[in-house]
C-alpha cells in the first residue's frame, strides 16, 4: 500500500502542482516583480517602487473600472442566483421530465461565451430594433449596446441568461438533498407554500447559496469575454471591466508593468471579497 501511495505520489500529484506552479504561480510572481518597474512589454526596464500603485489609485479610468466592475457583478449575482432558485424550484417540481429539462438548461452554460455574446450582439442591434420598429416601440428601436448609459444592460443581459445554468444545476443538487417527509409534515401543521419555503427549503439549501454566491461573484468580478464580444469596453469606456482594461492597457497600450501593478490589487480585492463572503455565510449556516 505504501509504494503504491508513493507512485501515485510521483505520477499524479507532483506533475499536477508542477503544472499548477508553472502556469498560475510563476505567472503572478512574475507580475508582482514587474509591477515594480516601469517594463512596457518589450526593452529595457527600471524599478520605480509603488510608483505604479500609487497612480494606479489616482486613474480615473481605472477607478472607472472598479465600481463599473463590481455593480455589474453585484447586480449579476443577485439576478443569476434568484432566476437559478426560481428555474430549480420549477424543475424540482416536475419530477416526469427533470432529467431532460435539466439538461436543455444547462446547454447555454456548455456553449463558448464569445460565441454567445456575437449572437447576442446580432440580436441588439438586428432583430430586437426590427421588431420596436414593427411594433411601433422607439425604446427598442435602439441598439442598447451603444448607448453609453444602458450597455451595462446588455452585458448583465448576456451574462445571466448563459451562467443561470450553473446556479440552476447547483440549486437542483441541494433541492434533491431535502426530506420529502419535511415537506409532508409541514402540510400536516398547515403550513402554506411560502412558510415551506422560508422555513425547510431555505435552511437545508444555505450551503448551496454559499457556493452559488462565491462562485458567481468571482466570475464575475473577472468578466472579460462577454466585455470584448459585446461592446469593447465601450461606448467609450462605459463597460470596461477591469479584466478588460488590464489586458487592453498591458497589450494594446504599452503597459505592462502598470497593468500587472492593476492585476495585482485586483487580485487582492477578488480575494478579500471571497473571504468575506464566505465568513458572513458561514455564520448563516450554522
Amino acid at each position: 500500500m505504501v509504494k503504491k501511495s508513493n507512485k501515485l505520489l510521483y505520477v499524479v500529484i507532483i506533475p499536477t502542482l508542477v503544472i499548477f506552479f508553472l502556469l498560475h504561480t510563476m505567472p503572478l510572481l512574475q507580475g508582482l516583480f514587474y509591477s515594480f518597474t516601469d517594463f512596457g512589454g518589450f526593452g529595457d526596464w527600471e524599478f520605480v517602487g509603488l510608483n505604479n500603485y500609487i497612480e494606479g489609485f489616482q486613474d480615473s479610468r481605472i477607478i472607472h473600472s472598479y465600481f463599473f466592475t463590481i455593480g455589474f457583478s453585484i447586480v449579476s449575482t443577485i439576478l443569476v442566483n434568484i432566476i437559478g432558485l426560481l428555474i430549480a424550484l420549477g424543475i424540482n417540481s416536475n419530477i416526469k421530465f427533470s432529467n431532460t429539462i435539466r439538461g436543455i438548461y444547462f446547454i447555454p452554460y456548455m456553449l463558448g461565451t464569445l460565441i454567445i455574446a456575437y449572437v447576442f450582439s446580432f440580436l441588439f442591434s438586428q432583430l430586437v430594433s426590427s421588431i420596436g420598429e414593427a411594433l411601433g416601440i422607439e425604446f427598442l428601436q435602439y441598439n442598447i449596446l451603444g448607448n453609453q448609459n444602458l450597455a451595462w444592460v446588455g452585458v448583465v443581459i448576456v451574462t445571466v441568461w448563459q451562467a443561470a445554468a450553473f446556479n440552476t444545476i447547483l440549486y437542483l443538487s441541494g433541492l434533491v438533498t431535502i426530506d420529502d417527509s419535511l415537506y409532508e409534515a409541514a402540510e400536516i401543521d398547515g403550513a402554506s407554500s411560502f412558510e415551506k419555503f422560508r422555513h425547510i427549503t431555505v435552511p437545508m439549501i444555505i450551503p448551496f447559496f454559499t457556493i452559488n454566491l462565491v462562485v458567481s461573484m468571482k466570475n464575475f468580478l473577472m468578466a472579460f469575454d462577454q466585455v470584448v464580444a459585446l461592446t469593447e469596453g465601450g461606448p467609450g469606456t462605459a463597460t470596461e471591466s477591469v479584466s478588460f482594461l488590464i489586458y487592453q492597457g498591458a497589450f494594446a497600450e504599452g503597459q505592462f508593468a502598470y497593468q500587472s501593478a492593476n492585476a495585482i490589487v485586483f487580485f487582492i480585492i477578488i480575494v478579500l471579497i471571497s473571504f468575506f463572503q464566505f465568513k458572513v455565510l458561514e455564520g448563516r449556516e450554522r
